[in-house]
């Protein structure tokens, strides 16, 4: 994994933790529904700002190599491309 985005998807998670935990306690302590919603909300987004990073790490390195080495190994980068695609376009 690339330094520089590793540090920043560990920052990311921790991040997440965090707003996890405080769902958590909103929850228990039976705040307001859209208090929670909008918290859930938030934690989406930061799933998605690390989905981001983690892509882009994907894509410089594993990518990057199984295209340099074509054939079978470029298929299949394609193959896992198409798949990410579909999984994000198929959430509820």
């Amino acid at each position: 994994m690339i330094d520089d985005i590793k540090k920043r998807a560990l920052h990311r998670t921790r991040i997440l933790a965090g707003q996890l935990r405080g769902l958590e306690k909103m929850i228990e302590n039976e705040d307001y529904c859209v208090d929670i919603l909008t918290q859930s909300l938030a934690i989406q987004k930061s799933l998605g700002s690390l989905n981001k990073l983690l892509v882009e790490n994907h894509l410089r390195t594993h990518v990057t190599a199984q295209f340099e080495a074509g054939g079978d190994e470029r298929e299949r980068a394609v193959a896992e491309l198409v798949h990410l695609f579909e999984l994000s376009n198929n959430r509820s």
